[in-house]
């Protein structure tokens, strides 16, 4: 019996010490191609460090050992509670392909590839990041994460929240139910009470984060180009594994940087490429295989509507009741009023969006990414397809997963669609 044990440990430990390499070998080859396009600031480098340090190095993060980790599966979970609380948020949604592979053979075939990564990723328990959280926060925005929460339930702490389909102000008043019952949960964790000061701290320090973000997004709307959209999502998804007032720091030295390269006329290249914004499902590293296309064939990912991106980091919270319960009202709606995610019934929010970004960032192209089983997506592509025709704007649909095997078939769709905006003739003119 003993020895079946020790031959059964062994190929476990086999299993994750191939896993292990396995997942850092993809993860080596995306950063080193994010590296190798022109044009990233110095600035950029501890936001590749980062991504390196949790996906190649699988190694912990450097968070202080009695600062409790909070793992969160959607931005609509308020950062600002738990900081005030003590802890440390951490997204722990992943692009990860080797765990995507191992989920593949646990949940069911179209289920979200996201759904399949946490699955591989629990299953292995190779990622410092999932096996350090003390909590876990689920938003259910869809069904398949209802089914992550599932999943989870049995083993972690874990906190559901129910987001409402509706903006209305009863909806915001349910929410604001779900976020107090989410600060009980808190409290419980981190032994500190939430207080009014601890609140308020917090959401200074994420307005200071989305201040630097909008400085950025200011210097990434001018011509010439002044840096890459793939190293932009670079920085954004670092920054889920980043102290807020430590990546605001890192984001300010990025935008003088930038605003230098202004000052000395000095953009990363002077050619008109197509600029290309990319919206639909979130894009997660090291899945970060459709912006490396689009630049490498020729492009440049002007703006990224993603929830991954730009869009979940770019309200800031701003109470008009200076009460503590103001701020926690004020937290509930940032997360849903301005929110253009598809889990909405009524999204004609989403629509303007996407026109505004189309004509404040001079979009030529869009590309609507789907994730394989991602259905609150897919199913409103159509719509964004017909409203654009009108405009003029080429859109084109990208279904994919998290493997590699259909790269070469989206090389040759991306590379054909950049050649399509290069033939238009003169500055798309578009009327938004």
């Amino acid at each position: 019996m003993e020895e079946k044990d020790r031959k059964t440990s062994d190929k476990e430990a086999r299993m994750k010490e191939r896993f292990q390499r396995k997942s850092s070998y993809t993860s080596i080859r995306y950063l080193r191609r994010m590296k190798e396009l022109s044009g990233a600031p110095e600035e950029m480098t501890r936001f590749f460090d980062i991504l390196d340090k949790v996906y190649t190095k699988m190694e912990r993060l450097d968070i202080p050992e009695d600062i409790p980790m909070v793992g969160t599966y959607c931005v609509m979970a308020p950062q600002e509670l738990v900081y005030a609380a003590g802890a440390q948020p951490v997204k722990l949604c992943s692009g990860s392909y080797t765990a995507f592979s191992v989920g593949d053979d646990k949940v069911p075939r179209d289920a979200c590839p996201l759904v399949k990564a946490v699955e591989g990723f629990q299953s292995t328990d190779t990622m410092p990041l999932y096996r350090d959280c003390r909590l876990m926060v689920v938003p259910i925005t869809c069904d398949c994460k209802k089914k992550i929460a599932g999943m989870l339930s049995g083993e972690r702490e874990l906190v559901v929240l129910h987001v409402p389909v509706k903006k209305e102000d009863e909806d915001i008043e349910q929410y604001v139910e779900e976020l107090y019952l989410f600060m009980e949960k808190l409290e419980d964790l981190t032994g500190k009470r939430i207080s009014y000061d601890s609140l308020a701290g917090a959401i200074r320090m994420t307005g200071q984060a989305a201040y630097e973000l909008s400085r950025f997004l200011s210097l990434k709307k001018q011509m010439p180009y002044l840096m890459r959209g793939t190293h932009s999502m670079a920085m954004m998804n670092a920054a889920a594994y980043m102290n807020a007032g430590i990546w605001a720091d890192q984001v300010r030295g990025v935008n003088d940087a930038l605003e230098k390269r202004v000052r000395l006329k000095k953009p990363f290249t002077k050619r008109q490429l197509p600029r290309v914004m990319i919206t639909g499902s979130p894009i997660i590293f090291p899945n970060i295989k459709i912006p490396l296309l689009i630049e490498e064939m020729g492009g440049v990912v002007a703006a990224d509507e993603t929830c991954m991106g730009e869009r979940g980091m770019s309200d800031p919270v701003v109470p008009t009741d200076e009460s503590f319960d103001g701020l926690v009202r004020a937290l509930a709606v940032r997360a849903i009023r301005p929110c253009s995610c598809p889990t909405f019934a009524d999204n004609k929010q989403r629509i303007y969006r996407i026109r505004q970004m189309i004509r404040d960032y001079q979009i030529e192209g869009l590309v609507y990414h789907v994730l394989r089983g991602c259905l609150v997506y897919d199913f409103e592509y159509k719509q964004i397809e017909e409203d654009l025709g009108r405009l003029g704007i080429p859109v084109i649909r990208l279904e994919t997963d998290y493997n590699e095997e259909d790269i070469e078939q989206l090389r040759i769709r991306i590379e054909a669609f950049i050649e399509m905006i290069k033939l238009q003739k003169g500055p798309a003119q578009h009327r938004v």
